[in-house]
């Protein structure tokens, strides 16, 4: 269970997968095409197929319909994978201030709760903060969701996202794309994040008389090849309270993805403290838990493969 402290809870009985969401990538920015109340009614009325995790209003309401470990209805193919949070508005506004604000509290939010990186993400296969459209028709075809104006935005809501969480805002750009603003130069660009302007006209296929559009999603690195991982085999017989196998290799695991503190001493006991961090992977990733547990010690051998896959990532 993930309710986010600070914001309005006020949960919604139809329209959302009970323990749906199999992992958090990251945050879905989306326009509601309407008012924030008039979009709570929507989600409540079991015609809409409809809902989204949180939402806010344009004076900076902040409400959460659908816990964080259930799957909201958002963003179609994209729903098991990615918190989403709708703003009131309609398509070519701009977010408040106020709602920035918000958006940046949510994505501190699930940075602290799930390990989101605090980036900026043009892709269902990239974690961090994205946008409807990136989805493309396999998140439902609604390419001008949230809109352009909204898109530009997301590097501010990155940004203000560091502050809240004490993560440095400075020394260029750590991001691997840039969304055009109006304005914008290939060269101005190039001076922004530190890459030269030769260089972004060939990665982006851009050639004379080198002309971007606002709203455009430029790439800043080339792409890289994944790195192969194959996760170590699942220690049969490994069980709470149990010394064998060892338990050490599940802790370490544990520690490394963030779901066990680095000052627990690693022991070849599965016990008390090593339980309480399955179960806290286990809520965050319910997908891997016995079905019909809320609290599940026990790893099983698919939850220890994608556990090893986040430490590995971290």
């Amino acid at each position: 269970m993930a309710r986010m402290p600070g914001a309005e809870w006020r949960p919604i009985a139809v329209n959302f997968t009970n323990n749906g969401q199999a992992e958090v990538r990251g945050v879905v920015v989306h326009i509601m095409a309407g008012t924030f109340e008039g979009t709570d009614s929507w989600f409540r009325n079991s015609k809409a197929r409809a809902s989204s995790h949180f939402g806010t209003s344009k004076t900076g309401k902040l409400r959460q319909w659908v816990d964080t470990s259930d799957r909201a209805w958002a963003q179609a193919s994209g729903n098991t994978s990615w918190l989403s949070v709708e703003n009131e508005g309609q398509g070519g506004d701009s977010l408040t201030d106020a709602q920035l604000d918000r958006v940046a509290e949510v994505l501190a939010w699930a940075h602290k709760t799930y390990g989101v990186p605090l980036q900026v993400t043009n892709s269902p296969s990239g974690k961090g903060l994205g946008y409807h459209a990136m989805g493309g028709s396999a998140w439902g075809g609604h390419t001008s969701c949230p809109g352009t104006r909204i898109v530009a935005q997301l590097a501010e809501i990155v940004a203000r996202a560091k502050k809240l969480t004490g993560a440095s805002t400075g020394g260029g750009s750590t991001s691997s794309t840039y969304t055009v603003k109006d304005g914008d130069t290939l060269s101005g660009i190039g001076a922004k994040v530190g890459v030269a302007w030769q260089t972004l006209a060939t990665l982006n296929g851009i050639k004379a008389p080198y002309v971007i559009r606002a709203g455009e999603v430029l790439k800043l690195k080339a792409a890289t090849t994944p790195k192969p991982y194959s996760p170590p085999a699942f220690p049969a017989g490994l069980a709470p309270g149990k010394t064998s196998p060892s338990a050490k290799p599940l802790q370490r695991a544990l520690k490394a993805a963030g779901f066990m503190a680095k000052s627990v001493v690693e022991a070849d006991n599965y016990g008390p403290k090593t339980e309480a961090a399955v179960v806290k992977f286990h809520n965050a990733y319910p997908k891997y838990r016995a079905a019909g547990k809320t609290s599940d010690p026990a790893i099983g051998p698919q939850g220890w493969a994608y556990l090893h896959r986040l430490a590995y990532d971290k």
